[in-house]
């Protein structure tokens, strides 16, 4: 993966590749979405390119951001997909992409949505519990179908990441427990309507040190030495994702650490290799760009109040994410301040950033970087506030990717009483 930084200065103007920002913001207007094709492209390449002794395919996680246009330009790269649900499955299908390289991850897949996923011929469901598993086998016989399927096995590793993106251990709602995963594999055999394909896991996402993953395919390939004493061999093994990003100082792992990790442990073993990034692969590639409407100063604080918000970004309210924050013209000379950066909704918890220092007025723009992984997708109409505009800049040209809602939009679907 690249470490291009998503915006430069080129003759004094903020640019994403060779287009301003602030030729954005005056044809779109703001807030909104703003991601590079070359930085999306170069991203996917490199993950694609990183074990070139091996069979592998990319899933790229749909959750991360589910635009048609990235979806689209995955799918041309040669991306499967990691999906979570049917209506994942039918964005996939609108983007042109391929169900038969399609994963079906999820805790809580219903019985309509096997249905569907099943008719697309995907190409592997992974199973996260054991009555998952006995009604996806009800659900292929009755369609005469035989069901590929993975199953989830929670390692127990810790990632040692925010506890909201930890997924592998033993406390989390993902996946079955190490112990377990025998007896259930064991159950899937039996069944004729299910076709083992692999195993998978996932334990967590932004995570910076390689050694969790080394430690979770150690475990992963215990219980396949295991399974091969029962009998049933495997296809494939699907690591996740999980690859973290900078966002404001951490160290990303390089995907050449991460493969020899991997490939150690990997020798003599010829499975196919299955991997599910999403942040990693559109995180650094977009940017939520934002007019300030005010500047306020309450008591000891400095608040610039911005056109985004919340409902825009959550990750800050959420997470106590860090996003960094750069003005697009910056003013020269101008003695910068701490400010908070917050947003017009109802709420004190509606921040994009907290104690920054800028220099900055009322009507300029601020890009707040890092924002091309659950940002846009996360977005909601919290306040009746339409979610913005998606730009995708390609070199000069810049592509509108997502309409910005009107108000109307919000309520066309609801009704007044008689």
């Amino acid at each position: 993966m690249s470490n291009a930084p998503l915006v430069q200065t080129r003759e004094n103007d903020l640019c994403v590749e060779d287009l301003p920002l602030a030729r954005i913001a005056a044809e779109y207007g703001t807030p909104c979405y703003v991601y590079s094709k070359a930085l999306l492209t170069r991203a996917y390449n490199d993950f694609a390119a990183a074990f070139p002794e091996r069979n592998t395919l990319v899933c790229y996680a749909v959750k991360a951001n589910s635009n048609l246009a990235i979806l689209n330009l995955f799918a041309k790269l040669g991306a499967g997909f990691d999906i979570v649900s049917e209506g994942e499955l039918q964005r996939v299908v609108a983007a042109g992409g391929d169900p038969r390289k399609t994963v079906f991850s999820g805790v809580g897949k219903r019985a309509a949505e096997m249905r569907s996923a099943l008719e697309h011929d995907i190409l592997c469901f992974n199973v996260e519990s054991e009555p998952e598993l006995l009604r996806l086998a009800d659900v292929a016989r009755d369609m005469r179908r035989r069901a590929p399927v993975s199953i989830r096995v929670n390692p127990d590793v810790d990632p040692k990441t925010h506890p909201y993106i930890a997924t592998g251990l033993k406390t989390n709602k993902f996946g079955v427990a190490f112990a377990e995963a025998r007896t259930i594999y064991q159950m899937a055999s039996a069944l004729p309507s299910i076709e083992i394909l692999g195993i998978d896991c996932h334990i967590g996402s932004q995570i910076t040190d390689v050694a969790p993953f080394g430690d979770a395919l150690d475990k992963v390939l215990e219980l396949v030495d295991e399974l091969a004493k029962d009998g049933i061999s495997l296809h494939h093994i699907d690591l996740g994702g999980g690859i973290g990003i900078r966002y404001k100082d951490e160290a990303p792992i390089a995907l050449s650490e991460y493969a020899a990790t991997l490939n150690a442990r990997l020798v003599g073993r010829n499975y196919q290799m299955i991997f599910e990034p999403g942040r990693s692969l559109v995180g650094n590639a977009g940017l939520l760009l934002t007019r300030v409407e005010y500047i306020k100063q309450g008591g000891d604080r400095r608040f610039a109040i911005v056109d985004a918000a919340m409902n825009d970004l959550i990750r800050p309210a959420l997470y106590e994410a860090y996003h960094e924050v750069v003005s697009v013209a910056p003013r020269a000379g101008q003695t910068a301040a701490v400010y908070d950066i917050v947003g017009p909704v109802c709420e004190s918890g509606d921040f994009l950033a907290r104690q920054r220092l800028l220099a900055v007025e009322s009507g300029d723009l601020l890009a707040v970087l890092s924002a091309g992984a659950y940002g846009s997708v996360m977005s909601s109409n919290y306040n009746t506030r339409p979610r913005p505009a998606e730009i995708m800049v390609d070199g000069r040209s810049s592509h509108l990717i997502r309409a910005r809602e009107s108000v109307r939009d919000l309520y066309a679907h609801e009704k007044t009483l008689p």
